[in-house]
Order: structure tokens, then sequence, then C-alpha cells
């Protein structure tokens, strides 16, 4: 009796598991593998990377900058930009600053007169790209603008130039600073208290996408809008709670780097709000909007946060970080645009 054998493609090898499609369809995924391999490079090519004081250092720029970009990540899947994110961590900052020195306000009072403040900016923002139907690319680079010239030309009336100094000496000073400016020995490392920001940011933020209503809600509003509507979903609301979210996050940026330096200046945050942007895309995020995660944004953070320092550790030319960041994007974007469609075929 004679036996078929079994057949199977021959165009490639067999379909992989559920269990690896999974895997594969994680935004985060290919973050995590850059983040090894930058980690592992650094090392061999910088022996203070891997110290204390090197993990440190990373660590604390990489918080920061992680910060924003989880937040950044939730507007990106909830389909929407903010190009004012960099200059409201600058402008929360210089109005405390202005407020406490120039007019006597108690610090605990400026520190929350600039979160309300920054809710009120992100909360126009959501509210003129959901009336007025204009790209949230437009409406909120009109206010970076706005930010901009606020913080130039108010800094300069009351103190004739663009800096804030002497904040450290404002009363009450040394009972917010442990909050936003303190730092933590570990091992040998000194770390910000910024770095635990950063991890509670991400975990609230990934249990919050993943495990809640608003988060599916978030991710309806940025895969297909209309269909979120028809389906009962409350995408005005959705889109301006993320853009008061994003706002929040500068405020806490503008905090920390604040109380960290205890100085700020007008050109604070300018220009950082393509890293947040960057460090999102980095993680998995489309910019198509629908697809992404906050795990993803905090690892494009480390990403960035380790390659800037590294740079510095190996000896090199400073400015070779931003020809990484270009090459660092463009990869990101073909890679997870590769990883999304090939996991959606083996579903």
């Amino acid at each position: 009796m004679s036996t078929v054998a079994p057949t199977r493609d021959v165009d490639g090898p067999p379909a992989p598991t559920g269990r690896v499609t999974r895997v594969l369809r994680r935004p985060e995924v290919g973050a995590a593998v850059a983040a090894l391999a930058i980690l592992i490079f650094f090392t061999a090519v910088a022996d203070q990377f891997l110290t204390p004081s090197g993990v440190g250092t990373w660590l604390n720029s990489a918080s920061r900058f992680g910060i924003m970009a989880v937040a950044v990540a939730m507007l990106m899947i909830g389909g929407e930009f903010d190009l004012s994110a960099g200059a409201m961590t600058g402008a929360t900052g210089l109005l405390v600053g202005v407020t406490t020195t120039g007019f006597g306000l108690n610090v605990w009072v400026a520190v929350l007169l600039a979160l309300v403040v920054a809710l009120a900016i992100g909360a126009l923002n959501g509210v003129l790209v959901v009336r007025t139907g204009l790209p949230s690319f437009i409406v909120t680079l009109g206010t970076f603008f706005v930010l901009q010239g606020l913080d130039l030309a108010l800094v300069k009336l009351v103190y004739g130039q663009v800096a804030v100094q002497g904040f450290a000496k404002v009363p009450n000073f040394d009972s917010v600073r442990p909050l936003f400016g303190g730092v933590i020995e570990v091992g040998g490392a000194s770390i910000s208290v910024s770095v635990l920001w950063f991890l509670a940011v991400t975990a609230v933020a990934t249990l919050v996408l993943l495990r809640t209503r608003a988060g599916n809600w978030v991710f309806a509003v940025g895969g297909a809008q209309d269909s979120a509507r028809a389906t009962g979903v409350p995408v005005a609301r959705t889109k301006i709670g993320l853009f008061m979210t994003t706002a929040a996050a500068g405020w806490l940026v503008g905090m920390i780097s604040l109380f960290q330096s205890s100085t700020v200046q007008s050109s604070t945050g300018v220009g950082d709000e393509f890293i947040y942007i960057i460090c999102a895309v980095v993680g998995g995020c489309l910019l198509t909007g629908g697809y992404g995660s906050a795990v993803g944004a905090a690892l494009g953070a480390l990403i960035y946060g380790m390659t800037r320092q590294g740079v510095v550790y190996a000896g090199w030319d400073s400015n070779w970080l931003y020809a990484f960041l270009g090459v660092m994007l463009l990869a990101a974007v073909l890679v997870n645009n590769w990883v999304r469609t090939r996991a959606e075929r083996m579903r």
C-alpha cells in the first residue's frame, strides 16, 4: 500500500506557533532587541558605561525624555501629535521661576498653578483639534510658537535676560526639591527621583492602555475614528484627555528640570518634541495611530539615553548623536512596518 507524503509550504518554513505570532505583534519587541544591542555595544567600547556612576547618568537622562515619550506615545496611539510638548516643559518651569523669584509667590502654589495652566493649554489644544477638524500638527505648532514667544518676551521683560536664576534661594525650595529633584543612592549610583517618576508613569500608562476602558478608547480613536464614534466611543473626550495628559507630562518634566538645576532658560525644551516622537516611533508606535505601547516608548527613551551618554563615554564627537537619531528613526519605521505586516499575515 502506497503512502502519501505530507505536504508543506515550499515557499518558506512552516508558520510559527500562536505564541510566536503574539510576541512578534507586540510593538515593543523591536525596541527591546535594539536596547539590548546598544547596551552590549557601549559596554564593549566604553569602560565607564556600565559602572554605577555611568548607569546612573544615562538612566537619569533617559528618564526625563521617557516621561514625555510615554505621554506622546499615548497621544500618537490616539492618532494625534503634539509639537508643543517640548516648549511646555520650559514654559511651566519658567512660570514657576518667574512667579516665585519675581513676584514672591509661594513655591508650592506656583507649582500647582503651573500644572493648572499646563492642563488648560492641553485642553485648549484638544478642543481646537476636535472642534475645528484641523490637523493636530498645525494646532500644536501654533501653540509651540506662542509658548516660545511668551517664554522669551515675558522673561526678558521681567529680568532683562532669557533665564531665571537664584531659584534655590526662594522660601520652601528645599521642601519641594526632594519630590522632583531628589537623588537616591543605589549600589554606588546616584539615581535621580526622575527615574522613579519615569517607572511610575510607564506603569500607569501601560495599565490604562491594556486594562481599562479608556485604553480601549485610545486605540479605537487612533485606529478608526469614525467607526469608534459609531460604536459609542467618546472621541472628543478621549482626544482632549490625551492632550491634557501630554501637557501634564510636560509640567512634570519641567518641574524635574527646574528643581534639579535650580535654573531655567527660555530655550529649555525647545526641539525636544522631535526626540519624544522618535522615542515613541522607535518603541513601536505607528505614525498613522492605533498601534503602539507605553513600554515601547519607554524603551525608545532608554535607547536614546544610553546612546547620548555612550557617545560621550566612547570619546566620540557628540554631533554623531543626531546622525544616529535619523538612522534610528528611519530603521524603526521600516522594521515596525515590516514586523506588523508579517504578524498580520500570520494570524
